[in-house]
């Protein structure tokens, strides 16, 4: 997927286009075997929230053999959630997980970073365990997640402390709990607040991203029979310019699909704008700088905008 920043229209790329991205518990079978044929961009084998602590160890033995099954998964991209750093199984997800599967994962995916201490520790040890399994060292990435006001306080160094680092994920529901907002659903706006509470969040960890070249990708919304809800939620992260976000059941799947691929009508008119504004400015066009189409004036920043939006829907379309 790429974006077009800068001067000159400087594309900045990223690895892979997250528009929905399933949490799939790594203790369960049955959840693993469903979560092979759904149609997201990526998906999370996961060892830590969902996974009780009883079965957190023998859930790793699981999470390698889904990986190493040669049936696959339907979702081209594929990670691994492990337990943060104030646990005690953060370096044992992340040993046996890599030995056992490493070239079938493209990321390990952090939670409860707080600080980019935490991002540095983890890349140390998968170059470690990547050179011990004789894999290519560098090649999996890492996500991290947000979850409280420390992490937030620090989202702009967190964001630059590997180049490993492909996404900045917020997590809804250990922030909502950190600030003592009053309400139990995660993702959904706390009752008695009549804006939005998660604004300033969404776009701390937004600039924090785009400025590293990094995809921003919104947490759950848990609450899976309220579909009005979790699309409400999910247009507003990406009216704010969201990659994805995190998906926990089929029935959310094809809405979040929908609501981070830009629309026909907006990829028009994106069109209709760069093919305008290049005509115009060429020499033979008369070198204009600024343009009217349909009815709106166009100048460079709205070429860059519309620019962003055909990136964007070719990474959805896999042609990017």
């Amino acid at each position: 997927m790429l974006w077009a920043t800068g001067p000159g229209f400087r594309l900045t790329f990223v690895t892979a286009t997250r528009r929905t991205v399933l949490a799939v518990p790594g203790s369960s079978d049955r959840f693993i075997a469903k979560a092979r044929g759904l149609a997201v961009d990526a998906l999370f084998l996961d060892l830590e929230d969902a996974v009780a602590p009883a079965v957190k160890v023998e859930s790793r033995a699981r999470i390698v053999a889904a990986l190493n099954d040669p049936t696959g998964f339907t979702a081209p991209l594929v990670t691994v959630r492990v337990n943060d750093w104030t646990s005690p199984w953060t370096y044992g997800d992340v040993v046996d997980v890599v030995e056992g599967a490493g070239a079938q994962i493209a990321a390990i995916v952090l939670p409860k970073v707080t600080c980019p201490e935490h991002v540095v520790a983890l890349d140390l040890l998968l170059t470690q365990v990547e050179r011990t399994a004789g894999l290519p060292v560098g090649r999996i990435g890492l996500e991290v997640q947000i979850e409280d006001a420390l992490g937030l306080l620090n989202v702009a160094a967190i964001a630059k402390a590997s180049p490993r680092l492909q996404t900045l994920v917020f997590g809804p529901g250990d922030f909502m709990a950190s600030l003592g907002m009053a309400g139990l659903n995660v993702g959904a706006q706390p009752e008695g607040y009549p804006a939005d509470a998660f604004h300033h969040v969404l776009m701390s960890i937004l600039v924090a991203a785009r400025a590293n070249g990094l995809q921003a990708i919104d947490g759950p919304f848990v609450a899976i029979r309220d579909m009005e809800g979790f699309r409400a939620s999910a247009r507003r992260a990406a009216a704010l310019g969201y990659d994805g976000k995190w998906v926990l059941h089929p029935d959310q799947v094809a809405a979040g699909n929908e609501i981070f691929t830009p629309s026909a009508a907006h990829l028009g008119r994106a069109g209709r704008i760069m093919a305008a504004y290049a005509a115009a400015t060429a020499a033979a066009g008369g070198a204009v700088g600024a343009i009217v189409v349909d009815d709106e004036m166009v100048d460079e920043a709205g070429v860059k905008l519309a620019a962003a939006i055909v990136a964007r829907g070719r990474a959805s379309a896999g042609t990017a």
